[in-house]
């Protein structure tokens, strides 16, 4: 690894951050992985895993894309099922979200600015 070169493994290089792989709480010393511009999430959902309560963003523009499987994201401007790969919701600041594996799934979610300061 150099300060402008890596490779790894999603599910690996996330495991101590909640499957975040990029973004500005990566620690500086794993050099490119550290960005105040963008956040990068692998996440392995089993079904039934979700987040029922809201959660919201004033400040960032999310995109979450599926890879495998069938997943729900629901928002307070709207829902979106998941079922063939490469579906996908974004949406911007402000907006309050929630979402459910319905089968076993995997998602990737990029996330930008990740630094809320800027």
């Amino acid at each position: 690894m150099t300060d402008n070169w890596h490779t790894g493994n999603a599910v690996e290089d996330g495991v101590d951050t909640r499957g975040w792989i990029v973004g500005h709480f990566i620690d500086p010393s794993q050099g490119v992985r550290s960005s105040k511009d963008v956040e990068v999430k692998w996440a392995n959902h089993p079904k039934g895993d979700k987040r029922p309560e809201w959660t919201s963003d004033d400040q960032r523009t999310t995109l979450v894309m599926l890879i495998s499987g069938h997943f729900r994201v629901e928002s307070t401007e709207g829902a979106a099922t998941f079922t063939q790969q490469g579906d996908y919701a974004m949406w911007g600041p402000g907006v309050d979200h929630s979402w459910e594996a319905l089968e076993d799934s995997v998602v990737l979610t990029v996330r930008w600015p990740s630094d809320r300061s800027l």
